[in-house]
């Protein structure tokens, strides 16, 4: 089982609906914008995931993006493979579920660029070291 299809059962049971495979294939695609299974990463949410999460009170972590900033798709991708945690994005910032996620990309000033960059860095670095 991936990780959306755990959030997707969490959610659910938090919603007081049923958590079986017919409705978590249901809901899938209302609430994750990328229903694909990956190894990490892919847990942006759509409006109606971020709705869900609200609703059943989830604790958010909203992370405003630099005045200058634009959101690029390389940025877009950084998010995607970087973020570990349910997060929804907007044209002002991103919201993630994860405080330490929240911590790191306030590092960075919420540039996700520049934080994608030292994630793929350092993920380089390690697969160096390990070889």
């Amino acid at each position: 089982m991936n990780l959306k299809e755990s959030y997707t059962k969490i959610f659910l049971r938090e919603l007081n609906k049923s958590i079986s495979d017919a409705t978590v294939k249901e809901y899938m695609p209302l609430w994750w914008k990328n229903t694909r299974s990956k190894g990490t990463g892919g847990l942006r949410l759509t409006e109606d995931g971020y709705d869900v999460v609200t609703q059943i009170d989830l604790r958010t972590y909203d992370v405003p993006f630099p005045k200058e900033f634009v959101l690029t798709a390389q940025s877009i991708i950084f998010l995607d493979q970087f973020i570990t945690c349910p997060y929804y994005l907007t044209n002002k910032g991103v919201v993630v579920l994860d405080e330490r996620t929240a911590v790191e990309l306030t590092l960075f000033s919420g540039d996700v660029r520049k934080y994608g960059l030292a994630k793929a860095m350092t993920r380089s670095k390690k697969i160096a070291d390990s070889s």
